[in-house]
This record gives C-alpha cells, structure tokens and sequence, in this order.
C-alpha cells in the first residue's frame, strides 16, 4: 500500500502556522486554508472547564490523560486545532514534539467562547469527525446549552444530543459516566 502523502499546500500552511509566536494567552489552529487565532479565555469559561474536567478525570480510563490546549493535529485533511480539553494516550509522551495526531484523541471539549461561537459551533462540528475524533462535547455559557456529537463517519458525526445547563449528559465508552452539568454558570449578560 502507497504511504500517504500531506497535500503540499497543507503542510505549508502548517508549517508557517507553527512558525507563529502568537502574543502571551492566544493560539493557533489551522482549518483547511484557514489559520484562526483566539484569545485567551474569560474566568467563566475557566471556571466551566474545570467543572468539566473534574468530573471527567474521575472517570478517566487507565492509559487516559487529560490535556488543555493541546494542539491536535490532522495534516492529511488540513487541520491544527486546539481543544479546550481533550484525552490523549499517556504514550504520546514518547513522540515528543508539540502535536498530537487527532486520532488519538478520545474526546475534545470545547467552552463555546464569546468572541468566536462559530468556530465551535461550525468549524469544529465540521473539522473533529473529518479529523476522526469520536467525541465532541460542546458547552455554550451564553447560551446555557450542551452539545455531545459522537460517531464519525463519513466525515460527519451521525449521533448529537442536546440538553441544557442543568441536565446529565450521558457520556459513552470508554468514559461510560453521566456529566452533572447543574455546576456550569452563564456568561453575564
């Protein structure tokens, strides 16, 4: 079988990407021919994170571990991007380097940012199955709104549950556990 190659325009735009230094509390992702930088985030969507994760490391499988702003990358469909919080194999240790390959990540947890919805909301519901992630659970502050795509497949997630500040969201294998989303808190208006 033939090796795959990464399309040259790809990995020119990757590589000029990761020659970025963006300034102090911003990052970097790369979706198709587009290179989108955030700032960092507010104290509430800290705050949410961390009411995610904690729940979320208490049923983190053996081999699993927890990573912020790691950027996933996925050269051969042209994206970088950068979850909140994802889970990775404890081996990636052993490649080194600041990238992961998207397909290892378990999951990827965004919190729906102010600033820039449409990158969660639509670039990520785009980029996370074609970079064959097989869980993407959103939390939108502004909205009060939960979000859990799971099963890739043909480049679109085929499952999506919806639900609101407040409800559990059932969270599949290998994390098999029901998030409590009654801690989560809303952006002031």
């Amino acid at each position: 079988m033939a090796e795959f190659r990464v399309p040259e325009r790809h990995a020119q735009l990757l590589e000029f990407a990761q020659g970025l230094t963006p300034p102090a509390g911003w990052k970097v992702e790369i979706s198709g021919d587009e290179i989108i930088m955030m700032a960092g985030p507010s104290v509430v969507h800290q705050r949410n994170l961390l009411t995610v994760r904690e729940q979320f490391d208490a049923h983190r499988p053996s081999g699993l571990m927890p990573s912020e702003n790691t950027d996933l990358a996925s050269p051969n469909v042209g994206k970088l991007r950068n979850p909140d919080l994802t889970y990775i194999p404890v081996s990636v240790v052993e490649l080194g380097g600041n990238e992961v390959p998207a397909e290892l990540a378990e999951i990827a947890v965004e919190i729906v940012s102010v600033s820039n919805p449409e990158n969660d909301l639509v670039g990520k519901v785009r980029d996370y199955p074609l970079m064959d992630i097989p869980l993407y659970l959103v939390i939108d502050p502004r909205e009060g709104r939960v979000v859990l795509f799971s099963e890739p497949s043909g480049g679109s997630y085929r499952r999506r549950w919806d639900g609101t500040f407040g409800d559990t969201v059932p969270i599949p294998a290998p994390f098999d556990f029901e998030l409590a989303t009654t801690g989560l808190i809303r952006y002031s208006s």
